[in-house]
């Protein structure tokens, strides 16, 4: 997955407060939800704890002691190979290979192995018409599908799909009932196209999964990727974020003029090159991508009644780093955009063009959002004790 478009890394929102108490919602719902599970996309996932890489291996330190010792060394080896060919790319391996895959049937591996080997025709006509299109992304994918090929056949001969199942029994049968039951009302939708300024479709789709902490993943449409075991309240926040995705045209004339104020930040700059990098974000845009939908976000989950504190929320999460969504979001409050709602790409334009953005402004607003001294609004990981 592009790191700028489509991913949330949600290590830490299951582990925070609890959240407010639900507010009532208008009966007659904008959202139309659907909760399913896939066997596809969760092993593609798996493939990120295999690579051996602690981000992802200390959440399934149980499943990998038996994983692994079904894999012989050259599978591992092309996992940890893909791994590094996808991240010169800025990506992620196994959210991006979900990217590219949920345009076709993603119900098991087999189907992911028919997808592959017809790439052209089934993936390749929705990846290129959706907003996260990029020509040297698939032209990897398309290079990388020798490996791949390899590499579904390892996983199927390791009977993988067979341990998945035995691993998520009836939890999948039994979250996507009692979800189903909490989302009907919810309506995110509404509250999103009252912050984007645009329309959005009604439907929103949940693929519930067994191997994709610490991430809620954003794929094609309006679709995303949750864990089974995250709670009803971090499911809504992560379907709040992620349909999201992209807040603004990054081409239009109002983001850049955002992009030229955020370039002058020395702040700003510095989260962008010395953050750690696994949380993703790693261009200024891609930087500015994610914390607007996190500071929209926030706005949503307000309104409908599964926030955790803003300030809270911002010092915990990726080491601290989203100290432009506190800016944003502090902003926004200040105008009074969570109570008339508007159009957030001509808003951020206008805050670029007035000033809003510029240091003075946005760190102090980040400073009251966060309750921490201006000068100490970030610490680079290294520096950390």
């Amino acid at each position: 997955m592009h790191r700028r478009a489509c991913l949330a890394t949600l290590a830490h929102l299951p582990l925070l407060a609890s959240s407010c108490a639900h507010r009532r919602v208008p009966a007659a719902s904008r959202t139309r939800w659907t909760v399913t599970a896939s066997e596809g996309l969760d092993l593609l996932c798996l493939l990120g704890p295999l690579s051996g890489d602690p981000f992802y291996a200390e959440w399934y330190p149980q499943e990998l002691a038996q994983l692994v010792p079904r894999l012989d060394a050259d599978t591992i080896a092309t996992i940890q190979s893909l791994k590094s060919a996808a991240l010169t790319h800025d990506s992620l391996l196994g959210p991006y290979l979900c990217l590219l895959f949920s345009a076709g049937p993603t119900d098991t591996v087999a189907q992911l192995r028919d997808s592959l080997a017809r790439a052209e025709q089934v993936l390749l006509p929705a990846y290129r018409a959706s907003p996260y299109w990029e020509a040297d992304g698939w032209a990897w994918f398309i290079a990388a599908r020798p490996a791949l090929t390899r590499l579904f056949a390892a996983l199927a001969t390791a009977e993988l799909p067979a341990f998945r199942r035995a691993v998520v029994g009836d939890r999948a049968t039994r979250r996507e009932t009692e979800l189903r039951a909490r989302l009907a009302g919810v309506d995110v939708i509404a509250e999103q196209e009252r912050l984007l300024g645009r329309p959005l479709r009604p439907d929103i789709q949940i693929d519930l999964l067994h191997f994709s902490k610490p991430h809620g993943i954003k794929v094609q449409g309006q679709r995303f990727l949750a864990h089974l075991d995250y709670s009803d309240e971090t499911v809504i926040r992560i379907a709040a974020h992620e349909i999201l995705h992209p807040p603004f045209d990054e081409s239009s004339p109002a983001i850049r003029d955002v992009l030229a104020v955020l370039a002058a930040d020395p702040l700003l700059t510095r989260i962008v090159a010395e953050h750690d990098p696994s949380f993703g974000y790693t261009s200024l845009a891609g930087y500015l991508d994610e914390d607007t939908a996190e500071a929209l976000e926030q706005l949503v989950n307000e309104r409908l009644g599964v926030a955790v504190p803003a300030g809270q929320r911002w010092r915990q999460a990726d080491e601290g780093m989203h100290v432009l969504a506190a800016g944003l979001y502090g902003l926004l409050r200040a105008d009074g955009f969570d109570r008339t709602g508007g159009a957030i790409e001509a808003w951020l334009g206008a805050a670029a063009r007035d000033g809003r953005l510029a240091p003075p402004s946005l760190h102090a607003a980040a400073a009251a959002v966060l309750e921490l001294p201006r000068a100490n609004l970030w610490t680079p990981p290294a520096a950390s004790p």
